[in-house]
């Protein structure tokens, strides 16, 4: 089903206390092609296949489920690293969700934290939390495609 992502990106300020009690998955995803972006996603126990448009704060987005399967031959085809992460789902103002991804293995140290709206005027007027540091919704850096490409990883490189 295609719809439009609007989201935006944060480094933060300090991880939020006990961690442990948001809810969270595991995400292990990589990318078959970055230009347009083509991604595979095993996030626990589903497996996703997924288009993305050009842009940066707003694209469009296609999602299809894949099985283990065809998760696992998509992944051999894949180019570049493959990223792993934990997600948590931590509750913000206005019904919003601050989804905080904490990246594993190679990207150790990273952690940046994303929030999804239904609207371009509503992630232009969002506030966001104390805890929330710069907005890098522009900074390609930070998009995952990007991430896979990486031949090293230098986390001053972010800070």
């Amino acid at each position: 089903m295609a719809n439009v992502e609007i989201e935006r990106k944060f480094k933060i300020k300090a991880l939020p206390e006990n961690l442990d009690q948001y809810k969270s998955c595991t995400i292990e995803q990589a990318y078959v092609c970055t230009k347009p972006v083509i991604r595979v996603r095993k996030q626990d126990d589903d497996y996703i296949l997924t288009y993305k448009g050009g842009g940066m704060m707003a694209r469009a987005e296609y999602n299809l489920p894949l099985g283990e399967e065809g998760y696992n031959h998509m992944l051999s085809k894949a180019d570049g690293n493959v990223i792993t992460k934990t997600r948590y789902f931590i509750p913000i103002n206005d019904g919003l969700t601050a989804e905080l991804d904490v990246f594993e293995e190679m990207f150790e140290g990273l952690v940046f934290v994303e929030v999804e709206f239904d609207s371009l005027d509503s992630a232009t007027a969002f506030e966001p939390p104390e805890w929330f540091g710069e907005d890098v919704t522009n900074d390609r850096r930070y998009h995952n495609s990007y991430l896979s490409k990486l031949e090293k990883f230098d986390i001053n490189d972010f800070e």
